[in-house]
């Protein structure tokens, strides 16, 4: 029997000062009813710090269920990872563009997908604990924003990642390196040293993450789209390149992401993509 699931999500935008480095503060509820269900992060153009509350799973190389640290980090997806929960599940996420958040925070950076993390954040768990449990969702997302306002007080952020990550943004992964590193006022050579330097990847594999988060969101938002005209839209070479990109990154070929879309949105009725039930 499928578990019953309720999941309500909210976005929060960073204030201004955080704006080259967050994308959005959120929040999720599962709320359910049965046993262990399973659910799947798609990938995307960001790396995620994830606060949780209740129990959050991964599968273990035994195959046993294995707990998540609080917080974890998720760095740049290649493919979907596959989490399960039993109880009451509360999230607090932190978005983060990938050639920023490592600099922040002074960590390496995140070629490895889900991981544990060594890190004074650590600390805000104890501290959001009594927010979450009385509820107060607003307070919890303005203590994670003050550290994070605090940290960026204390560090130059490299203006040439920010001025690429604009560039590759406001091109949705379109943008090729040679025109990325000339809005950045770089050489493809030093831009793409401090992008591997700073998130782990290159901006090729940057910019096909993005450009597939636009097609995985499209579909999600409107399942019936012509496939032939979405990949002309968002610069594939044609249909068969964007459902080749789609399934090395969904594992899911466009038609059946499309088809679970329909499937999930029906129970969830929302716009967020990042988990779709397993």
């Amino acid at each position: 029997m499928e578990p019953s699931i309720h999941m309500q999500h909210q976005e929060f935008e960073p204030p201004e000062a955080l704006r080259d480095t967050i994308k959005c503060f959120w929040h999720n509820t599962r709320k359910q009813v049965a046993s262990t269900s399973a659910f799947e992060v798609q990938p995307d153009g960001y790396a995620e710090i994830i606060f949780y509350f209740g129990e959050l799973y991964t599968l273990a190389h035994n195959g046993d269920l294995q707990p998540l640290p609080s917080p974890f980090m998720m760095g740049l997806l290649n493919h979907p990872a596959v989490f399960y929960t039993k109880t009451h599940l509360e999230i607090i996420g932190i978005r983060c563009f990938p050639w920023t958040v490592f600099d922040l925070l002074g960590l390496p950076s995140g070629k490895n997908g889900v991981h544990a993390f060594e890190h004074p954040i650590a600390r805000l768990q104890t501290e959001l604990n009594p927010c979450i449990a009385a509820g107060d969702v607003p307070g919890a997302i303005a203590r994670v924003t003050q550290y994070f306002l605090d940290a960026h007080a204390g560090i130059a952020v490299n203006s040439m990642l920010f001025k690429a990550g604009v560039a590759m943004r406001q091109a949705n992964g379109t943008m090729p390196v040679s025109q990325v590193a000339a809005a950045a006022h770089a050489t493809v050579r030093t831009l793409e040293r401090k992008f591997k330097q700073s998130s782990g990847y290159t901006v090729k594999d940057v910019s096909a993450l993005m450009r597939f988060e636009q097609a995985r969101n499209q579909l999600w938002r409107n399942p019936g789209v012509n496939l032939a005209g979405l990949a002309q839209e968002l610069g594939y070479t044609d249909q068969s390149h964007l459902s080749r990109e789609f399934k090395r990154y969904s594992g899911a070929t466009p038609a059946a992401f499309a088809r679970k879309a329909k499937k999930g949105k029906q129970a969830v009725s929302s716009d967020f993509v990042a988990f779709v039930q397993a």
